[in-house]
């Protein structure tokens, strides 16, 4: 005589379809799609404040998570808590299943922000730059523009820069939006003369011809003025944001003799990020295990990160290389958009919903 199979109360059946989502939602999210949303202005035009956009895992390959130990579908901290979300009793090695392509030149990369050294490497803070140059380029920036390998780039259509918009009349949101300046890209002076405005080549021809605006001009940092914040070291080299290089950027392989200047280079970044345990700089040499190294061959790739709106964009040029195991993925397209400052279906970007990322 067969029993009867038990019918799951209501209750029973709720919380297997909650258990079957959490673990479907969490394998997507590890092995295919990411969601992330644009939080600041560092890729405006290119990308807006509000954008939703999903970060694709196997364009170059999904990353076997280094902390294991995780609360499903969170990242640092329990929602709304400032409870650790993970413990690091286990810790993985780095491994990569392989992706369709690696990370190109231009791409725009989702990546764990290197410098916070507070969380692992795959619980650090996502952040999203363009990938201007990759492992074996050499970086030059030169007033403003990038060149690499001695060419210049040709920059993303929305790049934008700072300009110095001079004007004795007080002006609106409603002006600067006109010229497709958002309110988040202008500032008035303290003296009344005019306003610090962040905009495209396209957006300062348009405001030029203006009545209202006497004259635009760049704010492009002057070549030899180092400046400390620079990544390596932007005062021994005399380098800043607008006036950068030549830096060839390591990739596993890359050998280098440890001199002074290559010491100021890349000492930080094989210290921080090249995985040696026991590593020591002293007096301008590296010592690893207790022995004094005088050329060095690098473990990973690494590349060079930069924001699109290029003097509001805290990047590789501040804080250096992205290392390849901190690559999350590839932005993919955008699923939503929202304006902060609109209200209800006017908050909706409509024209940008489904748009793929370039």
């Amino acid at each position: 005589m067969t029993r009867e199979k038990k019918k799951k109360s209501a209750t029973r059946e709720w919380i297997d379809a909650l258990v079957f989502a959490v673990v479907a939602a969490s394998l997507i999210r590890w092995l295919l799609l990411e969601p992330f949303t644009i939080p600041t202005a560092s890729m405006e035009k290119s990308l807006l404040v509000g954008d939703f956009l999903f970060v694709s895992k196997m364009h170059y390959g999904t990353r076997i998570p280094k902390t294991p130990l995780q609360m499903p579908l969170t990242h640092q901290k329990i929602w709304g808590t400032d409870i650790d979300s993970y413990v690091d009793w286990i810790e993985l090695p780095y491994f990569r299943l392989p992706g369709f392509t690696s990370v190109k030149r231009n791409d725009v990369v989702v990546f764990n922000y290197p410098a916070e050294y507070e969380y692992p490497v795959d619980l650090k803070t996502n952040y999203i730059k363009r990938a201007v140059a990759v492992p074996g380029d050499i970086l030059e920036i030169k007033k403003g523009q990038v060149s690499i390998n001695g060419v210049e780039e040709v920059n993303p259509p929305k790049l934008q820069l700072s300009y110095d918009a001079l004007t004795d009349k007080r002006l609106s949101i409603d002006f600067f939006e006109e010229y497709g300046i958002n309110r988040e890209s202008f500032y008035p002076f303290d003296n009344g003369a005019g306003y610090l405005i962040y905009a495209t080549d396209d957006d300062v021809e348009k405001l030029k011809k203006s009545p209202a605006i006497k004259n635009v001009t760049p704010r492009i940092d002057r070549e030899g003025m180092g400046d400390a914040r620079v990544f390596p070291d932007g005062a021994y080299f005399g380098w800043n944001k607008d006036n950068y290089g030549p830096l060839e950027i390591p990739g596993k392989g890359f050998k280098i003799t440890l001199d002074e200047e290559n010491m100021a280079k890349y000492a930080f970044t094989i210290e921080k990020y090249e995985g040696h345990k026991n590593l020591e700089v002293r007096n301008n040499k590296l010592f690893i295990d207790g022995q004094e190294i005088t050329e060095y061959t690098f473990k990973q790739n690494y590349y060079f990160m930069m924001g699109d709106n290029r003097h509001d964009s805290l990047d590789s040029r501040y804080w250096g290389f992205v290392p390849e195991d901190h690559i999350v993925g590839k932005a993919w397209f955008l699923w939503l958009s929202l304006d902060k400052h609109k209200s209800m279906f006017s908050k909706i970007r409509w024209n940008r919903i489904f748009n793929g990322i370039k």
